[in-house]
Order: C-alpha cells, then structure tokens, then sequence
C-alpha cells in the first residue's frame, strides 16, 4: 500500500491452502471475523487476518484520494504477494465490503488465486440500497417517523438514532445474536468512521457515499475461478440475488443460511462453515463442480 504499513496475523500453518480475510466495513476490523480462527486453522488450513490500510491495526493516514475501490484491490494484490498466496493455494474470504472488494479483485487478477468467497454482498449497490429500503420500510410507521427525524436533521450520531438503528435493524438483519459476539463489538468500536461515511454513506439506511453507484452485475460472467456465494434469509443483502450471482459466475456455487444475517458467520455458524470449509475441500481436491 505504498509507503504504508498493514496489520496482518498468521494462525496455522499449510502451504497448500492459505486463506486471507478481507473484512466489511470499509475501515471495520477481522475482529468481527475472529470465529474464523475457530473453523479455518482446525480444518488444518493457513488463515490470515488482515486489517486494510485505514483500518484499526494498520496505518490511516489522513489522505481522502486513497479511499477508492481501485487503490484497495491494488493493496490486496500487495499483500497476497507477500503472503505467499498464488493460483495453486490462495483462497479469498469477504464478507459485506470484502466481498465487493474481492470480486472487484477477481475481475482484475483471478489468474492469481485458487478461489473465492462472497459472502453477504449483492452486485450492485443501488439493488442493496432498494432491498435496503423494502426491509425497512417494513418497520412499524412510528419507528420510521422516529428514525425520519433524526435523519432530516442529519444527526446521524444522536445516540437515540443509533440505539434505535442497533435495535430495529442490527439486531434483525446484521446480527441475530444476542448480546452482540465480542468480536463484533470490538470491531464497532474500532471502527474508522470518517472512511466508512465517505465510502458507504452515513448510516445503514442511508447507503451512499462513494460505492453509490457501484455495480458489477454485467461483470460478474467474467469471474472463472470457483466462487462460494454465501447468502441469509435475515440479511440486508437480498439473498435471491446473492443465489443468482452464483448462476451468473462460471464456476459459482450458493450456499444458504436459513437462519442467518449480514454476519451469518455468527448467527448460523455451524451451516456457514460447513459450507465453506467443504468449498475449501473440492476445490482443493480438484473435485469442485
């Protein structure tokens, strides 16, 4: 990334499968991807954590022109680089941000990994923020005039928009656990807020900011590499078109989590990781189709 220095943290040891972790946000954390360290490294694979430049762990520089999808799939390339990751043992694992960010990565550089995971992200912004808008505007009308108050004003940190905000929505839709995982509370904390607003909008219900008007649908039948679409009944991604990106992609697969969100990870693990780890196993023995 330049003149600047990332975070990344090595668990196991397998030089036939390394896996890198591209987290959400943009500018959250892995430390919302911390069950990964549970499933990954006792399936005998190589994992790494990885925060992105502007992220908790790893530089932030003051500079708003490094804040574009192009700088950040060149920064993923550095790292897969130095990683050691490559076509015969790089395997790619994004949720929500990450994901857009690896399949924005697949589309210029798949020659260089073995495989990817898309999870919890539709492939095109302006369909999120229209199913965005459908989950919302299912909310009981008073909760909505409430929210609308607050958001006419733009007074999107009042902490009364934000406990709202956590309980209507992050409770049904990013997160069904409750308490939240301690891993996604640290990763809310660390949060660089400044990027995220800049990139994503200043609130979930108000998704803009510069991925407005991001939209890979008509690229996505040039990704040739098996990809592991990962959807949830819960999530506030529409699930039916996360399915219909695998039929999209030449060598997709779905996999589904009845009973899971945005970070199905958590909230329907054991049918989460099993589906990955099993992708991870086909693909490794050549028996993918």
């Amino acid at each position: 990334a330049g003149p600047y220095k990332v975070w990344t943290k090595k668990i196991g040891e397998n030089p036939r499968v390394k896996i890198l972790l591209l987290h959400g946000g943009p500018a959250m954390t892995t430390e919302y991807m911390e069950c990964f360290g549970d499933h990954l490294p006792q399936a005998g694979y190589e994992m790494y954590y990885y925060h992105q430049l502007g992220s908790y762990l790893s530089d932030q520089p003051d500079n708003d022109d490094l804040w574009t999808v192009e700088r950040f799939v060149e920064e993923v390339e550095q790292v897969r680089v130095a990683l050691g990751l490559n076509k015969d043992n790089g395997y790619l694992i994004g949720n929500s941000w990450g994901t857009l960010l690896g399949l924005e990565y697949a589309l210029k550089y798949q020659g260089n990994i073995k495989a990817l995971v898309a999870a919890n992200m539709q492939a095109s912004f302006p369909d999120y923020a229209a199913y965005n808008a459908e989950l919302r505007d299912q909310m009981p009308s008073s909760l909505i005039n409430r929210l609308k108050s607050f958001e006419d004003k733009g007074d999107y940190h009042n902490e009364e928009y934000l406990a709202l905000v956590t309980e209507a929505y992050y409770r049904k839709h990013i997160c069904r656990m409750n308490p939240f995982p301690d891993g996604f509370e640290r990763a809310l904390d660390h949060v660089n807020g400044h990027i995220y607003e800049l990139m994503q909008g200043p609130s979930e219900f108000v998704p803009g900011g510069r991925l407005a008007h991001w939209d890979i649908s008509n690229a996505l039948k040039n990704i040739h590499i098996p990809t592991l679409m990962v959807g949830a009944t819960h999530d506030s991604m529409n699930p039916q078109a996360i399915e219909n990106m695998a039929k999209v992609v030449q060598n997709g697969r779905y996999l589904h989590c009845p009973n899971g969100s945005h970070l199905a990870m958590w909230d329907d693990s054991d049918i989460f990781f099993e589906g990955v780890i099993q992708f991870i196993r086909d693909v490794d023995s050549g028996n993918f189709a």
